[in-house]
């Protein structure tokens, strides 16, 4: 199944030319042995932001072996600057295989992905969701202690904050949507209609994510003064987060 037009007229504009030559560099470049290419992320959700989003790709290859690792390798540093990131490289066996594994990556895709070329395996994929809670807090736990990391790498500077924090964000909204897939509540789609979404839903005042989106968008530009008050309160918030999820785990609801 190729690319097709309608299915670009779905996509961000600033996507589109730049889709259509990946895809014409990446089927010259493996032939048979790509399989699929499937686009996630903020792209196939709508919440693409030029200059600031990334482009997320899966390639479906096989086979998949160091050499064909190699291969794009080589082309990689050109596209990593139209801005798609280094593609998920999964053969169709390691998708079925892996998928228990991670059931917070591949349902985000399976749920919002867009068909660009080949096979599709998303579809019929099944993804047990008994150890979604278990990864949800993890990730959720782990983007804490990672934060208090790189504060001290950046040393607590307004640039390195005003990086630091939109980068926390991004990590969080998929175990944003993996917790409200567990309690059984509406899903949303666009990332400020999914914040706005988790005090009535989560139980948790998502006031400080909703800010530091408005950093991540460039709707706001808190100064030197601001941007730690910032970081603190969103600290504070993604702590509070943790102890949320711990109380929903005890109380069964998780």
């Amino acid at each position: 199944m190729a690319l097709t037009e309608g299915m670009l007229q779905e996509l961000p504009a600033e996507v589109r030319q730049t889709l259509r030559s990946y895809l014409k560099e990446v089927t010259a470049l493996f032939g048979s042995a790509l399989q699929g290419t499937i686009l996630y992320g903020s792209a196939a959700r709508g919440d693409f932001l030029p200059g600031r989003s990334n482009i997320n790709v899966l390639l479906l290859l096989s086979p998949c072996e160091p050499s064909v690792l190699q291969q794009y390798a080589r082309v990689h540093r050109r596209w990593s600057k139209e801005g798609i990131v280094v593609p998920l490289l999964l053969s169709e066996a390691e998708v079925q295989t892996s998928a228990n594994l991670f059931p917070l990556e591949y349902l985000e895709i399976k749920e919002q992905h867009v068909l660009l070329a080949g096979r599709d395996p998303f579809p019929t994929l099944h993804v047990d969701q008994r150890n979604l809670s278990l990864q949800c807090e993890q990730e959720i736990h782990g983007n804490l202690v990672r934060l208090r990391q790189r504060y001290v790498e950046g040393g607590g500077k307004q640039e390195a904050l005003t990086i630091l924090l939109p980068l926390s964000l991004t990590a969080l909204l998929p175990c944003f949507r993996g917790l409200l897939r567990l309690l059984g509540g509406p899903v949303p789609k666009g990332t400020e209609a999914l914040l706005k979404e988790l005090p009535s839903s989560l139980g948790f005042d998502s006031t400080v994510f909703q800010e530091v989106l408005k950093l991540k968008q460039g709707q706001i530009s808190p100064g030197p003064i601001e941007t730690p008050r910032l970081f603190e309160r969103y600290v504070s918030s993604l702590q509070a987060l943790v102890q949320r999820v711990a109380q929903l785990k005890t109380e069964g609801r998780l």
